[in-house]
């Protein structure tokens, strides 16, 4: 297995999450402080909107608003190119927990994901994942699934990869002529003391993910190919490894979503985000080009 070294990029965050490399910067959530950031190449960054309910997965439609997740509320919110925010789409109908992390196609279809019970005071259940179409609609998407996460299109735009991070794999649908997910199966089995979080693609076929435990010998990132065998590490265990996601002008640098907290802070609210980087000798798939 291929190890490889990380780089410190920003600080000063609370809880991140749901990175996206878009229009030459990187974007992401940040829970706890309640908004949306931006994040400039020299690792500074600004808030752009703030978000009622905590914010959670990012997309971009071709209009140039921002698509996010309001958890609490199980929402997905639009953030016009002036500021604005607005409804977008209600999915309380289809979770069964806190709304969490989402993809947007390059076409505009959304999809996204849910707890799917109370986190730390329920036994996990399997859940849904909502589609939310172009036109703003939403679609329960069959295929039962256990804490959906982090997701990604690959570069024919013909299959969705989605963590389950309680189920230890991820799985794969395949995406049907009018952008509906269908015919859910195992990508890649991993073991049971692997939690994937938050995921990148790479254009040699590896999944990167960030494996969501208590800081320790197995917390970082790692890239799996389809079948489950697991190739690299990039070692974090100081911290939480969350999710990644490629960028830099090639994208061929991994940004890494790292939160210093507890299982008892992190209910409370209570967390130090950073963001490192690695270089890992690959480049990512561009989410804006897939299909």
């Amino acid at each position: 297995m291929k190890l490889h070294r990380t780089t410190p990029f920003s600080s000063g965050h609370q809880f991140l999450e749901a990175p996206r490399w878009h229009d030459g910067r990187l974007w992401a959530s940040d829970f706890f402080a309640g908004h949306v950031l931006r994040i400039e190449a020299d690792g500074s960054h600004q808030p752009v909107a703030e978000i009622e309910g905590a914010p959670s997965g990012l997309g971009f439609l071709a209009d140039g608003s921002i698509l996010v997740v309001s958890q609490a509320t199980a929402t997905v919110r639009r953030i016009a190119p002036d500021g604005a925010v607005t409804e977008y789409a209600d999915f309380s109908h289809i979770a069964t927990g806190l709304g969490n992390d989402m993809l947007v196609s390059p076409s505009g279809h959304a999809y996204v994901g849910n707890f799917g019970f109370a986190l730390g005071s329920e036994d996990p259940r399997t859940t849904n994942l909502a589609h939310v179409d172009p036109e703003g609609k939403v679609h329960r998407v069959f295929g039962d699934v256990l804490f959906p996460n982090g997701a990604a299109l690959t570069a024919d735009g013909r299959t969705l990869l989605l963590a389950e991070t309680f189920a230890h794999r991820i799985s794969a649908f395949d995406i049907t002529e009018d952008g509906s997910p269908a015919n859910l199966r195992t990508w890649a089995q991993l073991p049971d003391t692997v939690h994937p979080d938050g995921i990148a693609l790479d254009t040699d076929g590896g999944v990167w993910f960030g494996n969501a435990l208590d800081p320790g010998p197995a917390s970082g990132f790692y890239r799996v190919l389809e079948g489950g065998e697991i190739t690299d590490h990039i070692p974090t265990p100081d911290t939480w490894s969350i999710a990644c996601a490629f960028g830099g002008a090639e994208l061929d640098v991994l940004h890494l979503m790292c939160n210093t907290t507890t299982l008892e802070e992190f209910h409370e609210g209570r967390s130090a985000g950073e963001v490192r980087t690695a270089s890992v000798g690959r480049r990512g798939v561009d989410p804006a080009r897939t299909g």
